[in-house]
């Protein structure tokens, strides 16, 4: 199954963050959980992918 999802970003710490188009520019994301976390709520999940702009030197 081929689905054409566009995910927004607006994080703009995130390494994978375009920010002149607030978009995620990795093909997929990974969708976790937050710990300790049941609220059943939208903030109980986050961007499992997210990366640290700062941290693109250390691989």
């Amino acid at each position: 199954m081929e689905k054409n999802q566009k995910i927004n970003c607006t994080v703009s710490s995130c390494l994978y963050n375009d920010i002149a188009n607030d978009k995620c520019l990795l093909e997929e994301i990974s969708v976790e959980p937050c710990s300790d976390c049941d609220t059943q709520e939208p903030d109980e999940s986050m961007c499992g992918s997210y990366r640290y702009a700062d941290d693109e030197d250390e691989d």
